[in-house]
């Protein structure tokens, strides 16, 4: 309210309420509190599904849930982290904070910008309502062939999950033009490419991931669709020369450049904290943005170590061996870089530091049980065992979650202007390190003593138990230890220390306006003399902190106008979506009225948004 009575532009604000403001907005810090809002909400769907998961294998012979919904469980949870938590989540961070990062007052398409976010959600909230109606995906989140035909799942339950991922692909791709053309065409004066945060580096890297690997996964669900609902029989090993086999290469051509999609975030976030927490440069610059795209380039040739066992031969699975091998090199040089920026640094041992170097002991684990998974006698041995699970969760959890959390502390200060206590920071950190370890670690073991992944109960003798009780203890340690972070979040929504403009003594750009930043980012575009810029200007002025920035008027500065058509064009591709279930239910024509009426929808919102004024109605 303070700085809509600064600026005359904005007089008319107040009169939106805040119901249309959020619903209409195209600002892109606005958008970013929005994925993360919903991210987290569906990161605890998702934590709730894996408690139950738990609970189910604590003990041998349990019956807390049914075979089928047990199914149904694996399935969402797997479904809900990836595409549903993580990704949103890092979302958050790449809309609030790179235009920031990059002196820039928005993102190149504010309003596509805005429709990734509504595409996302009616995406999400359209596969979880598969929940509510005993109808929610069975087949795993990897959708295998033949298990996700009809003739193995004959309701709808793999019909949200294919035309829910089709929906969540078009929020994806619609991101990853819009930074791409953001971070490539509108950073500020003097930021070239290699003067850029290595945050916005990763961002870059993971738009091009996204560009090229969202297609196959489109593809590949088109041709789930139709084969389920169509006649088609692509995946059906019949007289028409479907093969199953072709799913696997489709999905995991997708899917091992997604584990990277999910990871790079990571590596950026990590990146930015270390060197504020050090009180020195990132040790190796050039070094970390080279293997960073290396890694981007070798993640499309090495899908088929996911399928050794599905006998490829000795030819592929040695090429693919070798690939993945490789892929360990640019990783390493990555832990080295961090490392070395950590050494004779200056440590400031707060909150977000902590996660980071958690992040970095997980992922070593994470990653050296992956370079085992390169050689393929071993992989055999442990493909579709509990061995895996406990691999891919320290990357992903062990990676991405560290790393998202640490940055969700580093940043909380300038997304909303309040700090988060430092002391049960400090004791989430804790619970968190301990229940993972705990919940994931003894998974090892247990794989290596042949438990079977996807498995829904067990019989005593096998060796099991012991683990599985471990497991679940651990894993209720992690649901604790989450309660304890939104706990710090109401908190300090209350009674949160306000924060300064540059509370840790940043070297970006976000850390030089105020906390939370104004509408209009930058009252003056920044020039950047060289990496860490805010570190430079405060060299250049020979102080460590530069003095509070004063709030401006934004009279003049050119802002995106609100829209609804966003919103109304993510309805009409929900609602075509729908159509397409519904009349494949019927094994009918694809294009119902249902359909058709969505696809109006679309058209006719495109077209309003097409001629709908580009600059906000006050601000000139």
């Amino acid at each position: 309210m303070a700085t809509a009575a600064l600026d005359p532009a904005h007089a008319t604000s107040p009169k939106r309420s805040v119901l249309v403001d959020w619903l209409t907005t195209v600002d892109h810090k606005k958008i970013g509190i929005l994925y993360g809002a919903s991210a987290f909400i569906f990161f605890l769907i998702g934590g709730l599904e894996a408690e139950v998961i738990r609970l189910q294998l604590m003990k041998p012979d349990t019956h807390l849930v049914s075979p089928e919904f047990y199914n149904q469980l694996f399935t969402m949870h797997g479904t809900t982290m990836i595409f549903l938590a993580v990704m949103p989540i890092s979302a958050m961070f790449f809309n609030f904070f790179v235009p920031l990062l990059i002196g820039a007052r928005d993102v190149a398409f504010p309003r596509l910008n805005a429709m990734s976010f509504w595409v996302f959600l009616l995406g999400g909230l359209f596969i979880n309502a598969s929940l509510l109606m005993n109808a929610a995906p069975n087949g795993g989140w990897f959708g295998y062939a033949p298990l996700s035909s009809r003739q193995y799942s004959p309701g709808v339950n793999m019909d949200f999950w294919a035309l829910g991922l089709q929906i969540l692909g078009i929020a994806s791709l619609a991101a990853g033009v819009n930074f791409f053309t953001t971070i490539l065409n509108m950073r500020a004066p003097g930021m070239t490419l290699m003067r850029m945060p290595m945050f916005v580096w990763s961002v870059l890297v993971t738009q091009v991931l996204v560009l090229l690997s969202f297609p196959v996964i489109t593809i590949a669900l088109v041709m789930l669709t139709a084969d389920r609902n169509f006649h088609a029989s692509f995946f059906s090993y019949n007289v028409a020369g479907g093969d199953p086999m072709l799913w696997q290469h489709l999905f995991w051509v997708f899917g091992h450049p997604e584990v990277y999609i999910l990871i790079m975030p990571a590596f950026g976030i990590v990146s930015e904290i270390l060197p504020v927490f050090s009180r020195k440069p990132l040790f190796g610059y050039s070094a970390m943005v080279f293997s960073m795209a290396f890694i981007a380039f070798l993640g499309f040739g090495v899908w088929s170590h996911h399928m050794f066992a599905t006998g490829m031969g000795p030819l592929a699975d040695s090429f693919f061996s070798l690939m993945t091998m490789l892929i360990a090199i640019p990783t390493g040089v990555k832990i080295f870089n961090w490392i070395g920026t950590l050494w004779g640094g200056s440590l400031q041992f707060k909150t977000p530091l902590y996660f980071a170097l958690g992040f970095i002991a997980m992922f070593i684990m994470g990653g050296l049980s992956g370079v085992m998974h390169a050689v393929a006698p071993a992989d055999l041995q442990q493909t579709d065992s509990y061995f895996v699970v406990a691999h891919f969760h320290y990357v992903l959890f062990g990676g991405s979650i560290f790393s998202l959390t640490a940055g969700a502390y580093y940043w909380w200060p300038k997304m909303f202007g309040r700090m988060l206590d430092e002391g049960l920071g400090k004791v989430h950190f804790w619970l968190m390190l301990i229940g993972f370890n705990l919940t994931f670690f003894p998974m090892h073991f247990v794989g290596l003593l042949g438990m079977p992944r996807r498995i829904y109960t067990y019989p005593s003798g096998l060796g099991f138990d012991g683990y599985n009780m471990a497991s679940t203890i651990g894993a209720l340690t992690l649901g604790v230890g989450f309660l304890v972070f939104i706990y710090n979040v109401i908190r300090t929504w209350r009674t949160g220390a306000h924060a300064p403009a540059d509370p840790w003594g940043g070297a970006t750009l976000e850390w030089a306006i105020p906390s939370p930043p104004q509408e209009w980012n930058f009252a003056v575009e920044p020039t950047v003399t060289e990496k860490d810029a805010l570190w430079a200007m405060k060299r250049a002025a020979g102080v460590k902190v530069l003095p509070e920035p004063p709030l401006v008027s934004g009279k003049g500065i050119h802002l995106p106008s609100p829209s609804w058509w966003p919103l109304f064009t993510s309805f009409g591709i929900l609602i075509f979506m729908v159509g397409i279930m519904v009349k494949g239910e019927t094994h009918g024509f694809p294009f119902g009225p249902i359909s058709v009426f969505g696809v109006l929808l679309t058209a006719f919102s495109i077209f309003k948004w097409s001629y709908q004024p580009v600059d906000h109605p006050t601000s000139h």
